[in-house]
């Protein structure tokens, strides 16, 4: 483990005219990664009270991967404490209330059949395709970190895709460094604007793919749906968008980790990419997960070369 400070943005190495500090990040980053979803498991007797080991194998693990996953003896325990205390011990303190979020600022994730709720593909058993949470955030309500937490599973499906997106950014800049210049710029994804639930017009939302933030670490933004989304149609911009779909559809992938969460399990994150399968419920197994959105990155996470 180690402890991590902030990294001065002129000398980040997610800028491309540090090369050189680049090539060093990435083959520590490379030389240190998970190439299994079993790296990322660590078993944890209580996520409410964390041991100073059980704390200290977590933050290594989002040192190096920007998420880890905990097996903890909960089970079935529906208490929003878990979660809370988890956020809390990575210094997690800005929330992202949206407005169908629960009162804590936890959001319930699970099939709803009546109210708005059932008009958003996260409240029914429908996939949910590779993005990044918040991707159609303003500029300045960008989420930097994304917790989950398992109460109950579906009878059938519901798995989930995970990828480090720092690993995207080196796949994308090894394949060709232009195609970081390019989805770096503010115009590459834009979602359209669009009609809130109480009348008042959300404005186009334009912005990067990439970008690097204020303490220097790496923030991706990204989405795979196909409808309200509207690319660059830059030819550069088209041909890696088409590249990065191709990483992650790659199923033969040492970086692309998938896997199934248990309950008394949850993912701890920097917004890495993720994914959502279909899946059923029956009436044991109702799928519910809580999920956390947060405007701050998890405490001692930042990049260092």
């Amino acid at each position: 483990m180690r402890t991590a400070t902030h990294t001065n943005p002129a000398s980040s190495p997610f800028l491309l005219d540090n090369n050189d500090l680049y090539k060093r990040w990435r083959d520590k980053k490379l030389s240190e990664h998970p190439t299994s979803i079993a790296d990322l498991l660590i078993e944890v007797n209580d996520p409410r009270s964390l041991s100073k080991g059980e704390y200290e194998a977590l933050l290594d693990l989002t040192q190096r991967a920007n998420m880890a996953i905990y097996i903890g003896n909960t089970g079935a325990n529906p208490s929003a404490e878990i979660p809370m205390a988890i956020a809390n011990k990575f210094g997690l303190g800005q929330i992202n209330k949206n407005w169908l979020a629960d009162d804590n600022g936890l959001t319930s994730l699970t099939v709803v059949d009546n109210g708005e709720r059932k008009n958003y593909i996260p409240y029914t058993n429908k996939p949910i395709h590779w993005h990044t949470d918040g991707y159609y955030n303003a500029a300045d309500k960008q989420i930097h970190a994304l917790n989950l937490h398992v109460v109950q599973k579906a009878a059938e499906g519901g798995e989930n895709q995970l990828m480090d997106h720092e690993i995207a950014y080196i796949l994308l800049r090894e394949k060709n460094p232009d195609f970081i210049h390019a989805l770096m710029n503010d115009n590459v994804m834009m979602i359209p604007a669009g009609t809130k639930p109480d009348g008042s017009v959300r404005p186009d939302r334009p912005g990067p793919v990439f970008s690097v933030t204020k303490a220097g670490n790496l923030h991706m933004r990204y989405t795979a749906r196909a409808r309200n989304i509207e690319w660059s149609p830059d030819p550069l911009v088209q041909e890696a968008v088409g590249y990065l779909q191709e990483i992650l559809n790659d199923e033969c992938s040492d970086y692309v980790f998938r896997g199934l969460l248990e309950p008394g399990m949850g993912l701890i994150s920097n917004n890495v990419l993720h994914d959502r399968a279909a899946f059923t419920d029956s009436k044991t197994n109702k799928r519910h997960y809580y999920r956390a959105r947060y405007f701050d990155r998890l405490k001692n996470t930042d990049c260092l070369i």
